[in-house]
């Protein structure tokens, strides 16, 4: 039969063999309506289009139409009601897979103090919005064109102003690049070094993991180095073939702790004296609760510090906004290691560009500063009280802290415990290249409320209970 080409949805979904010379059109379109059901491109409960309709888009006549719809609702595929459109009245029968019904549905989590989020129920809506509002209404041709893959010049000038203000930072808009977040900022300053017959890359241990898999995604070789009370150990970084490192020197992740300042001229040295580069990840600076935060190293040695930064734990990852500043000799190679990478989107740019210039960005983390601050010291007091057995290590900062269980506590077991019980809770370990004989939890409170900590923690303490006990001597 000829099929309008009026309604191309209709003609795909409706596969009719207008060879099929055998068989009367109603039949062929029933059969054709029915397929469709059986399939689920006709979804239970769908409505159908009525008979006149239907008919003038297929080029039929409406009465091969309705002898369809007849013949379907006598079938039991569709319902037909009086001043109401024809609907699916059925659907195919939907079985789990035989290897997904051997496994029983996690548990809810009722609390979170699993490190990752910071408290997105503060984000500053209306402020974004007005933000967003001013660039749609002020944005020029040139800005809805085509993306500058550096990100747009307004934001990378100032966002130079701001950590040149804010964290010490030598730079301009010419060494600074826009990203998704640290991971991406990452994975295109290896990709340059790789250019640059760089292979080898240090990192952390314990550190965050997919900063590992971004090093070795960009086709780098990976080299674990140990961190202890006053942060990396610089001393290690010699004896290996690494001509790159990336340290959280702020605040390190997951073991919160600061990078000394013997540390920091050390990695700097190091630096020159291989013809590498450092690679700082400014994780957790704009949240520093017992004094103001060391400036970053990248001040220091602009020339062998790439800086790497974002608003995934001050504003909301949702936004998928960072930076990196790259030394100058570097930077043109940053841009060009990876053509196919985007910048974020134009729009979002200008907005935090504008959410910055006037204000509103300093504003959010004064009052986040205050909000994290009471809030940790309320989790502190609290696993005092409930864990004293416990220890708190690290520097007063960022929204984790760490906790060391009594030595032969099994953490995998606390872990599961308490998903068992609604809590979600991450196991230092999990950090880790190599387990330690040295448990301790790494507990975030950035995405729990304050009336929630007292409940967590209870959670908490009955699950670290029994494999205390459990490894206690007899």
């Amino acid at each position: 039969m000829a099929v309008s080409q009026t309604n191309f949805a209709w003609a795909t979904l409706l596969e009719i063999d207008p060879a099929r010379r055998d068989r009367r059109l109603h039949d062929r379109l029933a059969g054709a309506l029915r397929a469709a059901i059986r399939d689920g491109r006709l979804a239970e409960g769908a409505a159908l289009p009525p008979s006149r309709a239907l008919a003038e888009e297929l080029g039929c006549s409406r009465w091969a139409v309705t002898q369809a719809y007849g013949q379907l609702v006598a079938e039991g595929y569709l319902a037909a009601r009086v001043g109401s459109a024809t609907r699916v009245a059925w659907a195919p029968r939907a079985e789990p897979p035989p290897r997904a019904r051997r496994f029983r549905t996690p548990p809810p989590v009722r609390y979170d103090l699993a490190p990752g989020l910071p408290d997105v129920r503060a984000f500053p809506r209306r402020r974004w919005a007005e933000a967003v509002r001013a660039v749609i209404g002020s944005a020029v041709r040139y800005d809805l064109g085509l993306p500058d893959p550096a990100g747009h010049e307004v934001l990378r000038t100032t966002l130079a102003q701001y950590l040149g203000r804010s964290r010490g930072a030598d730079t301009d808009a010419t060494s600074v690049s826009v990203c998704a977040g640290i991971t991406d900022g990452l994975a295109r300053i290896c990709r340059a070094l790789g250019a640059e017959g760089i292979t080898d890359v240090a990192v952390e241990d314990p550190g965050w993991p997919r900063l590992r898999d971004a090093a070795t995604a960009a086709g780098l070789r990976v080299h674990p180095v140990p961190v202890d009370d006053d942060g990396l150990r610089v001393d290690l970084l010699a004896r290996g073939p690494a001509r790159a490192v990336v340290v959280g020197a702020a605040h390190q992740f997951p073991t919160g702790v600061v990078l000394s300042p013997d540390r920091r001229a050390g990695l700097v040295r190091w630096a020159r004296e291989v013809d590498g580069y450092v690679i700082e990840d400014d994780y957790d600076a704009e949240f520093r609760y017992d004094h103001r935060p060391v400036a970053v190293m990248q001040g220091m040695a602009p020339d062998r510090v790439f800086l790497l930064g974002s608003v995934s734990k001050t504003l909301s990852p949702a936004l998928g906004l960072g930076w990196l500043v790259a030394p100058g000799a570097m930077a043109a190679a940053v841009r060009t290691a990876n053509r196919v990478a985007a910048a974020p989107p134009v729009l979002d740019q200008l907005a935090l560009a504008t959410f910055i210039d006037r204000g509103w960005y300093d504003a959010h983390l004064r009052a986040a500063r205050r909000r994290f601050r009471a809030r940790r010291e309320l989790l502190v007091r609290t696993l005092g009280s409930q864990l004293p057995q416990g220890r708190i290590a690290g520097s007063a900062a960022g929204l984790h802290v760490l906790l060391r269980l009594p030595d032969g506590a099994d953490t995998r077991a606390v872990v599961r415990s308490a998903a068992a019980a609604g809590l979600r809770l991450a196991d230092l370990d999990s950090y880790r290249v190599r387990r330690s004989a040295r448990p301790a939890l790494v507990l975030g409170y950035g995405n729990i409320s304050d009336a929630e900590i007292p409940l967590a923690v209870a959670l908490l303490r009955d699950a670290v209970r029994p494999t205390v006990r459990a490894s206690s001597p007899r």
